[in-house]
């Protein structure tokens, strides 16, 4: 999720101030990705400057008022309507594993022994969590972070049983320089 979307789909309900869009996306997130302020005004100049926000007049307050524009709201209709991309195998805990397994000299075992105490500590914690929350809301969010560190859980199990005959193979770095440049077409 980005904060650039999320902001403009809160503003598609109502015009906001800086602070009040934190408050707004830290209460419909369970408070899980805490945002600063800072980041918030960084966001919404940059919206501003693409053409999905402007600037309104100040409230009695002296705050600032933003406003959706056209722009935005097909940006944030757009964000909330399409399928959102996931992440695929590429992340730093599957990228630390597997260089610890493929690298000699590395206690891949033990790597993976703390790495999975880690995951169920998560797992443990999320479903107290979860299972403390009265807010359906909050509830939905946390039931997120508890399929997430099961899932980190049962692939860390899948990868100890696999790694005995990974881990019996693992390679020096490759000595040969690799070539600059792009690589030669193949002739058909």
């Amino acid at each position: 999720m980005t904060i650039k979307h999320s902001l403009l789909a809160i503003l598609a309900q109502s015009p906001c101030y800086g602070n009040q869009l934190r408050t707004e996306f830290e209460r419909r997130t369970a408070r899980i990705w805490p945002v600063n302020v800072g980041q918030i005004y960084n966001t919404l100049e940059r919206l501003e400057r693409d053409g999905y926000v402007t600037r309104g007049a100040t409230d009695e307050h002296g705050h600032v008022m933003w406003h959706i524009t056209d722009a935005g709201r097909r940006e944030a209709d757009s964000w909330l309507t399409s399928a959102t991309p996931r992440a695929d195998a590429r992340d730093d805990l599957t990228a630390k594993i597997s260089l610890a397994i493929s690298l000699p000299g590395v206690d891949a075992d033990a790597l993976l022994a703390t790495e999975l105490r880690a995951a169920t500590t998560r797992l443990s914690e999320a479903t107290r969590v979860h299972a403390q929350e009265d807010n359906p809301l909050s509830a939905l969010v946390h039931l997120a972070a508890v399929h997430r560190a099961n899932a980190d859980v049962q692939w860390l199990q899948a990868v100890q049983a696999a790694a005995m005959t990974v881990a019996a193979k693992p390679s020096a770095v490759d000595m040969q320089r690799p070539r600059r440049g792009r690589p030669k077409k193949a002739v058909a």
